[in-house]
């Protein structure tokens, strides 16, 4: 069937990734890792999700008073909370308002959006975590929105809405669109990781060559090292044999002149007793 809509009514990360929602392949890794997420929405969360808007680039001055201040007007708060740091304690930037009656929220939702709170123009919408099936928040890759300089704009919200294509495609169901698409990231994203894992043995293989050179390397300055070494030793040995060899020889010299002046020592001593 031909159906389109500026906005999404089901959650599709691929659909959300693409102007007009009708691409078939991821365009960045950050779809693929919205395709495969299992995300299940936040149990502790309270409220009607339903009467729930959320209110987006906040000053991060903007306190829960301000707000309740602003946002009143629209009609009788439940809830309202901001999101902080859970360690710091600072804003995060956005927040979530609870009306009491249905009236209030749509009031809201239409006056409110682009409002300057705090030298900040405000993005309100509805809540989407529990009320759009399929929902993906932006830390897993899928969300709404986002800013051209992020590379990972999200199309089919209030804030970038569809834009009908040219030529509008053959549409299945959302469930079944769903139940392919999330398959068919989860095959990407499989070939992706052994990519990964081909180059990371590359990788491996290539240390493992460059650790064997050097091993053999050590290796042959080692036996070089115990060469010269050897050699040493052996001039060494050769010099303690020759300069042995020379002692002897001059010893044995000194022998021999010493036997010869005794000889003639004894010989002059029998010439003097014969006169």
């Amino acid at each position: 069937m031909n159906e389109w809509t500026p906005v999404a009514t089901v959650y599709n990360p691929l659909r959300a990734g693409s102007i007009d929602g009708t691409d078939v392949d991821p365009h960045d890794r950050a779809v693929w890792r919205a395709m495969v997420a299992r995300y299940v929405p936040n149990k502790e969360v309270v409220g009607d999700p339903h009467h729930t808007l959320f209110v987006s680039r906040l000053n991060r001055q903007t306190t829960e008073e301000k707000l309740k201040e602003v946002f009143s007007k629209y009609g009788d708060i439940q809830r309202l909370r901001v999101v902080r740091d859970i360690v710091t304690g600072i804003s995060k930037g956005y927040a979530f308002i609870e009306y009491k009656e249905e009236r209030a929220l749509l009031k809201a939702h239409r006056d409110a959006n682009k409002l300057i709170v705090d030298q900040h123009e405000l993005f309100v919408d509805f809540e989407q975590e529990r009320t759009l099936k399929g929902w993906v928040p932006r830390r897993l890759g899928g969300g709404l929105g986002g800013k051209k300089e992020s590379g990972q704009l999200r199309f089919g919200g209030r804030d970038r809405p569809f834009r009908k294509p040219i030529n509008l495609p053959l549409m299945m169901s959302d469930h079944s669109f769903t139940d392919r698409q999330h398959t068919r990231g989860e095959r990407q994203l499989s070939q992706e990781r052994a990519r990964d894992r081909q180059r990371e043995k590359g990788i491996d293989r290539d240390e493992r060559w460059r650790d064997r050179s050097q091993d053999r390397e050590k290796g042959r300055a080692r036996r070089e090292e115990r060469d010269r070494e050897r050699e040493r030793n052996d001039r060494d040995h050769d010099k303690d044999r020759k300069d042995s060899k020379q002692e002897r020889h001059r010893s044995k010299e000194r022998d021999s002149k010493r036997v010869k002046d005794e000889s003639r020592h004894r010989d002059k001593g029998r010439h003097k007793d014969r006169k």
